[in-house]
Formats: C-alpha cells, structure tokens, sequence
C-alpha cells in the first residue's frame, strides 16, 4: 500500500525540473571583438567543452597540407594503443618512401628504422618520407593507408574532408575545414594522451642533420605544447596551435596564412583572446546521479540517471549572468532498462542562451520483476 501511494505522489512531479543557478558565477560579457584574422579559414574553440569562441569560413573546403599528417598519427597512434605495433618496431624503407619530395627526414632506402623515430621524423621534422614509411609498415601500401584515413575521418565526423594521400600533397580530391580539423585534432589529444607529447619536442636530429619543430609558438610561449604546421603554395601557410593555462585547453586552426611568421601571430592572437575573455570550468564530473527516475514493471523501483562523461561549460569570463539548468526526463520508464541507456538530456541556459544539451543514462540494468511487480505497474499505468 505505502508503496503505491509514493509511487501515485511521484507521478505528481513535473518532467522538467528547473534547479536552481549553479554556484559557479561569472562577472559582465567580454566586449573585446575577435582578433582579425588574415587567412582563408579559422577557428577557435574550448577543448572540454568544444564551444567555439570565434571562426570565420570554418565550414570552408580548404587544402590541409601537411596538417593531413595529423590523420596519419592518429591512425599510427591507434595501432600502438591496441598493441598491433611497438615503438621498437623496425621499419623497412621503400624506394617510394624514400623518394617522396618535399620536407624530409633523410632516411635512407632499403634500410629499417624504429617506428618511433619515423613519429618524430613525421611530427617534429614534418617529413613526408617518413610518413609514407609509416603508411606502408601499417597498411602495406600508401592507397591502402589512405583508405583507412578516409574511413576514420568518417567515423570521427569530419563530413567535409576527403584525403588523397597521408603526407599533405596537394590533390583535387584532397580537402577538408578547419571544423574537421579541430574534430581531429581535439579527438587526437584526447585518444592519446600518452603520444601528445611529441607536438612539443623542439627538435630532432637523424643522419646528423638536424631539424628544428616548425612551430615557433613552442619557443614562444611556454603553455604552448603542439600542434603542427603545414604549408604549399596553394594552401598557404597553415598552423594548428594549442595551449593549457590554469587548467583551460583552448585549440585555434589558422588556413592559408601569409607567412610562417604571420600565421603563428595569428594563432597566437586567438589563443590570448580565448583565455583573456572565456573561462571553462566542469560542472558535473563523469558519473554524477542528478536524479532517480520510478521504473514500472520492474525488479527495482528507481532507476538512476547520470551524466556519463564529464559536462564543461565555456562562458564569458566577465559575465554575472547565472547559468540555469533544466533537467529533460521522463517520469517514469517501463522495464526491461539497459545499463547506459539513454534518458533525457540536461541543458544550460545563461542570460536566455542555450549553452547546449547534454544526454544523460542510466547507471544501472533493471530486469523485467516477477508476477507482483507486473500487475502493479499495470494498475499505475493507468492513471497515466
């Protein structure tokens, strides 16, 4: 009987409910306008949040250049992640790789390097044999490689960008945005952290030649760490850069810049104006319960609904706004529930604007309950 009556006084409850302004506060709206930015394509965005804070042209089919070899990482890096190579891996040298033409490493053909130095060959010294190199070790040959770019680009989202190649060689099917871009560069930091470290390794030295990182942001400004550059004569100059300060990763994509020079100031200048006029903070941690919701027909009578990955807010750092949330889900669900399911979302609001939803899930399974539980679900259904 109790049972029942809590149940009938649970269906009371609205669907939403409105809590009340987090505790979290930010002083009046940055009024300072983006820098200008002289280039084909940019774009500035909160790595946690993924909130973008200034573009223009983002969506725009641009040529990659050598910032196409940050899909060849990716997929290197992935094949480290699930054991299928090893830094000590020993690379056989192709005549194709070796003759590869523009910026080079200088490997020689015919002989076998480490795996790893063939990374740092590609990353800090951007050379193209080396990625053709790498390329070939992982799929047997350059086209195969370049197949599994395309499909990985796919299954990251980046529905604007098509490779030809795995080392930034200009081609009339070779293209994608700075949106794609920053979903495959926040993608990488985030999948392998471990490897991250190479975008800020100033030099490297193979065949006693040594060759220093093309982004000169490194030496510039220490809460810089990566990312890569890129350059031919039909892209221009190009940089991804990417800086952490007081706990805030901001990410800014600078396409077909004038110069070396002048695409790191305007990189640089994105990346002051985000940490001078944002700030990000997470509001919820993975795994937070912010509500239980009554479950019908099932073996237990809650079931509780979490924020499954870490929610990061990027606002305004002078605005005294309250952000506002209103959390989306049901009063009720039927069992069979799986674990993860999905169940409503939670949005936040500051000062009328959607800073966007966020899904929320279950955190547990609820199997369908015995003969009992199944009629007093039915006989509270139909007060619905």
């Amino acid at each position: 009987m109790y049972r029942s009556i809590i149940i009938a006084l649970l269906l009371l409850l609205p669907a939403a409910l409105k809590v009340h302004a987090l505790d979290q506060q930010f002083l009046p709206a940055a009024t300072a306008p983006a820098p200008d930015i002289a280039g084909k394509s940019w774009l500035l965005f909160d790595y946690d949040s993924g909130a973008v804070l200034a573009a223009g042209n983002p969506d725009q089919r641009v040529e990659p250049a050598s910032l196409t070899k940050l899909m060849t990482a990716y997929l290197v890096f992935k094949e480290l992640a699930e054991k299928r190579q090893n830094l000590d891996s020993m690379v056989y040298i192709s005549e194709k790789a070796w003759r590869t033409g523009g910026s080079r490493m200088f490997i020689k053909v015919n002989t076998r390097v480490r795996l790893e130095d063939l990374i740092l060959g590609m990353i800090v010294q951007s050379g193209n044999d080396a990625t053709v190199a790498l390329a070939e070790h992982i799929a047997g040959t350059e086209d195969a490689f370049v197949g599994m770019m395309n499909e990985m680009a796919a299954r990251l989202g980046m529905s604007g960008t098509h490779f030809e190649n795995s080392v930034g060689m200009p081609g009339k099917d070779h293209f994608t945005t700075a949106t794609d871009l920053g979903i495959l560069t926040r993608a990488l930091i985030h999948d392998f952290p471990e490897f991250y470290d190479y975008y800020s390794i100033p030099e490297f030295t193979w065949n006693e030649i040594t060759q220093g990182n093309r982004n000169i942001l490194l030496s510039r400004d220490s809460t810089v760490d990566g990312v890569k550059t890129g350059h031919t004569e039909s892209a221009g100059y190009c940089l991804i850069g990417s800086a952490k300060r007081d706990n805030m990763r901001l990410i800014a994509v600078v396409l077909g810049a004038d110069s070396k020079l002048k695409r790191a100031d305007l990189v640089h200048s994105l990346l002051n104006f985000g940490f001078s006029n944002y700030i990000t903070r997470e509001v919820y941690p993975a795994g937070k319960v912010l509500k239980n919701v009554t479950v019908y027909k099932g073996e237990q009578e809650k079931v509780a609904v979490e924020s499954a990955a870490a929610i990061h807010l990027t606002v305004p750092r002078r605005s005294q706004a309250d952000i506002t949330q209103v959390l989306s889900i049901p009063d009720y669900v039927i069992a069979p529930v799986e674990a993860g399911q999905a169940l409503g979302d939670i949005e936040f609001t500051v000062a009328g604007s959607s800073l966007g939803h966020y899904p929320l899930t279950t955190t547990t399974a609820v199997a369908d309950g015995g003969i009992i539980d199944q009629l007093m679900g039915t006989v509270m259904l139909w007060f619905e």
